[in-house]
Parts: C-alpha cells; sequence; structure tokens
C-alpha cells in the first residue's frame, strides 16, 4: 500500500484546535489505523505551527469506536506508550482524522514499564469549564481505566503489535 499524508487534528471539548501534525499511513489491522512519523515530525498546538519537533520514530494508533488513541515511541523518548483518553477518531477525509482531547492520559514508561494515569486535575477543571455531558465522563473515565489495566498487562496492541508498524517508520 503507498503510504500517503494524514493530517491529525486533535480539538478541545469547545472545538479549539489543540494539537496538529501530519503523519503517514501505514496500514490498518484489528486495532485499527496505524499512522507513521519519523524523526523530525513537526508538532503545532494552537494557532502555532511548530512548537514541538520529535527526536524518535513514532507511531498511532486510530482504533474504530473506542474513546481513546494510542502513540508508541522510541527511545530516547521516556515513555514507549501515550495514550490519550479522547472522543472516538472520526476521518473526515482519507488524509484527515479528528478526535477531541478530554485530558486524561495513561502513560507507560520505557525504563520500568510503570503505568500511570496523568492530568485527572485538568479532566476535573474541563468538566465545569466546557461542561462535559454525564455520559461523556463515564466514556473518559471508563477508557482511562481500561487502558491502565491494559497497558500494565501487556495487552495487545500495548504488548508488541505495535513494534511491527514502528519498523515501518523511515
Amino acid at each position: 500500500m503507498e503510504q500517503r499524508e494524514v493530517r491529525v487534528v486533535v480539538r478541545k471539548f469547545d472545538g479549539s484546535r489543540h494539537w496538529h501534525h501530519t503523519m503517514l499511513r501505514l496500514g490498518e489491522d484489528e486495532y485499527g489505523v496505524w499512522l507513521g512519523a519519523p524523526v523530525g515530525t513537526v508538532y503545532g498546538k494552537g494557532e502555532d505551527p511548530a512548537v514541538y519537533v520529535s527526536r524518535e520514530r513514532r507511531v498511532m494508533l486510530f482504533p474504530r469506536d473506542t474513546w481513546w488513541t494510542a502513540m508508541f515511541q522510541e527511545a530516547p523518548a521516556r515513555l514507549d506508550v501515550y495514550c490519550d483518553v479522547t472522543t472516538p477518531p472520526e476521518w473526515v477525509h482519507p488524509g484527515e482524522v479528528t478526535t477531541v482531547d478530554l485530558d486524561l492520559d495513561v502513560c507507560r514508561t520505557r525504563a520500568d514499564a510503570s503505568v500511570q494515569v496523568v492530568d485527572e486535575d485538568e479532566f476535573a477543571e474541563h468538566q465545569v469549564r466546557y461542561g462535559y455531558p454525564p455520559q461523556v465522563i463515564g466514556q473518559a473515565e471508563g477508557a482511562a481505566e481500561w487502558l491502565s489495566a491494559a497497558l500494565r498487562d501487556g495487552v495487545e496492541p500495548f504488548g508488541s503489535r505495535y513494534r511491527t508498524w514502528l519498523a515501518q517508520v523511515g
């Protein structure tokens, strides 16, 4: 399959632009759509087109109908997996995918494989600021709980599957 560029646009609940960057579509499997980013990928935030440049190869997984996305990183990144709790990904067209960031993140460290949920304070603050409906709060909390267990237990695609996709990134 020919790799093609996909624009990744992450928004906040009020519709404002959060993170945005371009990746290459690597393919699909039973877990969802996999996108790759080589070293030097530029990440924008808000209206700023360039706030961060990656120092490692990365792949992102956009599962179907789940309330999370996952980013897998090679060294020198401190985290090997960083999951964002989001609304289910929406494919605007084959060249753009969007999600709404719901603040909670679940991460696994490279050094000791410890798992932690982060940004719980931001999640609580934004429930008030953005008026998250109870269903959204429940989905977000359930996703964070499931991700924590899956990362700790090495459930696929968090075990080794992602390494196959990382190997495809130039």
